[in-house]
């Protein structure tokens, strides 16, 4: 996936109250459950049926990496989504969301003003309104350039306009470069 589809993520699991199922069998075993029968897992995962039942008797114990990575990605995406719905509805009606990122950033402004790119470290809590563009945008299959676009929007009106207050004929921030990026809600 991406940098920020992945940072996203990882911040509404945070609001799982249950752990997702860890070994391969129990994994199976809850993919069947969900997904209604073996061939639909199989299909899913790209392996044959008669596997995924050896999986689901504990048969088989330890899947290969390619096949256990592709079994926990599909796990935690089904886990718990009305508790994942009411955590992204809060962040995008009250909370709004958490970033903290070390990237390069910039804007564009009037001639004379100190508009050079330097690396920052910020840890910024955004509107509900970012929070709800940047959920909607990744739900509708936004790549990382738009969510990244969405964020630098988010952080031109909260932290180099202040909500208004301040650099008001900014007119564009750049956001490159980015070595750490995490959210939270």
């Amino acid at each position: 996936m991406t940098m920020f589809g992945d940072g996203l993520d990882a911040a509404v699991h945070k609001a799982f109250t249950r752990p997702a199922p860890k070994s391969a069998g129990a994994q199976m075993r809850y993919l069947v459950r969900k997904l209604g029968g073996t061939m639909a897992v199989a299909q899913l995962l790209r392996i044959s049926q008669r596997t995924v039942e050896r999986y689901v008797k504990d048969q088989i114990k330890s899947p290969r990496p390619a096949l256990a990575a592709r079994l926990e990605r599909e796990v935690k995406a089904r886990w718990q989504p009305r508790i994942r719905a009411k955590a992204k509805a809060k962040a995008a009606t009250t909370g709004g969301i958490v970033i903290d990122t070390r990237a390069r950033m910039g804007y564009t402004a009037p001639i004379g003003s100190t508009d050079q790119d330097r690396i920052r470290h910020l840890t910024v809590a955004l509107p509900p309104v970012y929070a709800a563009r940047l959920f909607d945008a990744q739900e509708a299959g936004a790549g990382d350039a738009r969510l990244q676009q969405i964020a630098a929007e988010a952080l031109k009106e909260v932290y180099f306009q202040d909500g208004g207050r301040r650099a008001g004929s900014l007119e564009e921030v750049r956001f490159t470069d980015i070595e750490h990026l995490e959210f939270d809600l």
